[in-house]
């Protein structure tokens, strides 16, 4: 079995606490690697290293060469993704086919922050005083902290690394204690690719341990946290405490909206991938799913029949299209849902059982499960279950399906499905949601801002406009007058 190290200041070192934590695989069961549980000690260790890094070699490095660094790290992405994706597989069950799938445009993130790091501009103001000129600069904030959840550890952490690094700050990531050992590997790359010490540094351990000092740490300047809203909240409040900025990318439970109009075919398939890849765990899945009357049980049986047809079980086979729930206590999670679902009076028409036998390893496995007669008050529809889970709700009209969208405390992302350019534009403006996808469902891209409404989250991962969400504007004031100005006439 594999022990790894935390990677701080460039130095593969033990923890602390002299503790380390078993990474279980979901569908064996089995432990398959050992990874460092972090103390208070460890984490002031890190972020001194990065805080030393900041004013000192990474400062001087300039940003064109920083770009290279990032460029460099993707390349090396690439050439190990196989490796990359398996550890990560082995961490949460996910399929290996998709993890590989991210790994490989997860190095592209890279590829493009280091193209723009030599590209972030100030500008001149036309100041309205006599005798000055002024600009605005933009500077790097200082040491980031990154805090990621299991179910993508590798992408999500990409988005903020790339981010915050083209922006000239460092970082101490800390990825969840479930899925540590594919960020203990990033990290050996990050050390192949001549980084500075105390550039990127990874720690791992329990969030109660380490998570609050972490953020409340006084050199740590901005949080970037992706995960639950309930844990977003308290990263939140802890962060005000000390005025810290902070980008919460949260929960959702987003509506997928099927038209009269749709293609059916193409919707359902964007359906079932929209709710039922990576197994329902993700942030962005289309939990809702809002069916027009006129359509709504010929829609339903199409997708009864694809969902049926889904094989389950090893997420290291090629074939395999479900894999395991990540954790013991989410999958346990998900089965509460399901029966609160039952109880509110939600009819179930697939699934709602786990799954046990050979084929389903440790047995950490839960049928695709659809529900159907669900009100939007009930908790199977307020509430997010990450997992395999959809409910069905029908909706008459446009603005009913509006209403019963955007009736919801969260507010990631919404898909549409109609012929319609008119709806479509229609919906696109009236849904409260930080990506709304027309026509299909769950793309995501570099090259533009992703995050949410509401309770799903502050800030926003991704494009241009997230670099200056890492840095701070600077106005900066030069005097052209050679005549001093009368010092007790304030110059408004």
């Amino acid at each position: 079995m594999s022990r790894y190290q935390l990677f701080i200041n460039n130095e593969w070192v033990d923890p602390h606490s002299s503790r380390w934590l078993e990474s279980q695989d979901p569908f064996s069961g089995e432990a398959w690697a050992e990874v460092p549980q972090a103390d208070t000690v460890d984490v002031d260790r890190a972020v001194k290293a990065a805080a030393d890094a900041f004013v000192g070699p990474w400062s001087r490095i300039s940003a064109s060469d920083r770009g290279l660094l990032l460029h460099k790290l993707g390349a090396l992405v690439e050439r190990d993704a196989e490796r990359l994706a398996y550890a990560e597989s082995r961490d949460n069950g996910k399929l290996m086919s998709e993890v590989l799938g991210q790994v490989k445009y997860m190095a592209k993130y890279f590829y493009y922050y280091g193209g723009l790091a030599d590209k972030i501009q100030g500008s001149v103001v036309p100041i309205d005083k006599p005798g000055v000129f002024n600009m605005v600069r933009y500077e790097p904030m200082g040491v980031v902290a990154s805090i990621t959840p299991w179910n993508s550890s590798l992408l999500l952490t990409a988005w903020k690394l790339g981010t915050a690094l083209c922006a000239g700050n460092t970082i101490v990531c800390k990825p969840s204690e479930f899925t540590s050992v594919s960020m203990y590997e990033l990290a050996k790359l990050v050390e192949e690719a001549g980084f500075p010490p105390g550039v990127i540094n990874v720690i791992s351990g329990y969030g109660k341990d380490i998570g609050d000092h972490l953020v409340s740490h006084p050199q740590v300047a901005r949080i970037a946290f992706t995960g639950g809203d309930e844990a977003g909240r308290r990263v939140y409040t802890t962060a005000a405490a000390h005025l810290k900025r902070v980008s919460l990318e949260l929960g959702g439970k987003s509506p997928n909206i099927i038209f009269d109009d749709a293609d059916q075919e193409k919707a359902a398939n964007g359906v079932i991938t929209g709710i039922f890849s990576a197994g329902g765990q993700t942030c962005m899945a289309g939990s809702r799913l809002l069916v027009q009357e006129s359509i709504h049980d010929e829609f339903v049986e199409r997708l009864l029949k694809i969902t049926r047809s889904a094989k389950i079980g090893d997420p290291s086979k090629p074939d395999t299209q479900i894999g395991p729930v990540a954790t013991r206590p989410q999958f346990e999670k998900v089965l509460r849902y399901i029966d609160i679902a039952k109880g509110e009076g939600a009819r179930c028409v697939a699934g709602g059982r786990s799954l046990e036998g050979p084929e389903y390893g440790a047995g950490q496995f839960v049928e695709p499960t659809i529900f159907v007669d669900v009100d939007n008050s009930m908790r199977i529809a307020q509430e997010e279950v990450f997992g395999p889970v959809l409910s069905i709700l029908r909706f008459k009209d446009e603005e009913d399906a509006i209403r019963i969208a955007n009736d919801i405390r969260f507010g990631l992302a919404a898909g549409v499905w109609t012929k319609s350019l008119h709806r479509a534009m229609l919906l696109s403006e009236r849904l409260r949601a930080g990506t709304v996808w027309i026509n299909n469902y769950r793309s995501t891209s570099y090259t533009t801002p992703f995050g949410g409404f509401k309770d799903s989250g502050l800030g926003r991962e991704g494009g241009v406009e997230a670099v200056k969400e890492y840095m701070e504007a600077k106005s900066v004031w030069i005097s052209t007058d050679l005549n001093m100005p009368n010092p007790f006439v304030r110059r408004y």
